[in-house]
């Protein structure tokens, strides 16, 4: 078929350009074309898996999920349209739970502030936010009628500077860009799973954000915070409104480089290196999960409410495409390893996970075992990243 054709020029291509070295070659710059043949190895391998299928997940139904600067201006405004859909759509949860959630966003954020004592630094961290972006996924199809593809965030492109992406840059074709810039601030300490804290020091921005479809005054936060201080009433799930706040830290993004993304997808062999790779070490700590949330910054450094800056989606499905991309360059022997226990940093202790271990997602839908939420092209799911 055609796409197997081009992902075997693309492989060739990205082998030529790292095999063949001219000088001192910049590990990011190789790193980043080793991105590109290592997406072109699983590209194919998932095609392959799929290319004689006549029912289920094919190849001519595969959703395609793409970079966010790639996709054309009507669906990026879209897509932000949506978002804006969800909040006008009225909350599911009921308020003696949640007084805090007036609206369909709100759902999401509330499934994630309860689980996230169980789905953060466990074996239920990838397949959780797997099913969760899904669902989000659905809810934007079926309830707000956006018909473009899932855009991921690659936060390779901009690892020097978050302000350069493009998801950043504060246009209407964005998710709004950076917060209006506090100085003297105070480093924010926020609670990890474990009972760990960490401080963030204050970046570029600091305050609400300025410009874009998510600026003060045309997007509310309703939730949290749980993570840090002062927080937010009954749990963080009380009503407390206010604007989008954001710092951008081109310190923290430097823990998303490529060389990151590569001794993360390539050098791991089984799935416990992966997720150690992925949410411990990094170019600083916190691996390419964390430094995600954190070069993002306020809102998204709380990790109970983080959902509820609209880049969680695009930050989550870059780590599900990061995921995705290492199972699918060994099919067989990775989709359905499980790694890790039960509950947060296992405090409190709990069993080892298996593949029939159950996920809850609240009034978001029906409860997944991991096993359901393994393999991006079986069971309900049927993407690819490009």
């Amino acid at each position: 078929m055609k796409f197997l054709s081009l992902a075997a020029g693309l492989l060739s291509l990205a082998h030529l350009a790292i095999a063949a070295p001219v000088g001192d070659v910049d590990p990011e710059v190789a790193a980043s074309k080793r991105i590109l043949e290592l997406q072109a190895q699983y590209q194919q391998n998932i095609f392959g898996a799929i290319d004689n299928r006549t029912t289920g997940c094919t190849a001519q139904n595969i959703q395609r999920r793409k970079e966010w600067s790639t996709l054309p201006k009507p669906d990026q405004a879209a897509f932000i349209a949506a978002i804006h859909c969800l909040n006008t759509l009225p909350a599911k949860t009921p308020p003696t739970h949640a007084p805090g959630a007036r609206f369909l966003y709100d759902d999401f954020i509330v499934t994630h502030i309860d689980q996230t004592p169980f789905v953060h630094a466990s074996g239920l961290f990838l397949p959780f936010h797997r099913h969760l972006v899904h669902l989000f996924a659905t809810a934007l199809r079926t309830q707000c009628a956006y018909q473009g593809p899932l855009p991921y965030w690659d936060w390779t492109l901009s690892y020097t500077d978050p302000r350069k992406a493009a998801v950043f840059d504060g246009s209407e074709h964005s998710l709004s860009g950076n917060g209006a810039f506090i100085p003297g601030r105070n480093a924010t300490e926020i609670a990890l799973p474990g009972g760990f804290t960490w401080s963030i020091p204050p970046a570029t921005g600091g305050g609400c954000v300025a410009h874009g479809p998510f600026a003060q005054g045309r997007f509310e936060v309703r939730l949290g915070p749980v993570g840090y201080e002062p927080k937010g009433p009954q749990g963080g799930l009380g009503y407390n409104p206010r604007c989008l706040t954001r710092d951008l830290s081109p310190a923290y993004s430097r823990g998303t480089s490529p060389t990151a993304v590569t001794k993360l997808v390539e050098g791991c062999g089984d799935l416990a290196c992966f997720v150690h790779e992925m949410d411990m070490p990094g170019g600083v700590p916190g691996g390419v999960h964390a430094s995600g949330h954190w070069q993002v910054g306020l809102d998204a450094l709380d990790v109970f409410a983080s959902p509820s800056d609209p880049v969680f989606w695009l930050h989550h499905a870059q780590i599900d495409r990061m995921w995705t991309m290492w199972q699918g360059l060994g099919l067989k022997e990775r989709t359905y390893q499980v790694t890790g226990t039960a509950t947060a940093a296992n405090d409190p202790p709990s069993d080892n996970v298996t593949l029939e271990s159950v996920m809850d997602f609240g009034i978001l839908g029906d409860a997944r075992t991991i096993r359901q939420a393994s393999s991006s092209v079986d069971g309900e799911y049927c993407y690819v990243y490009e």
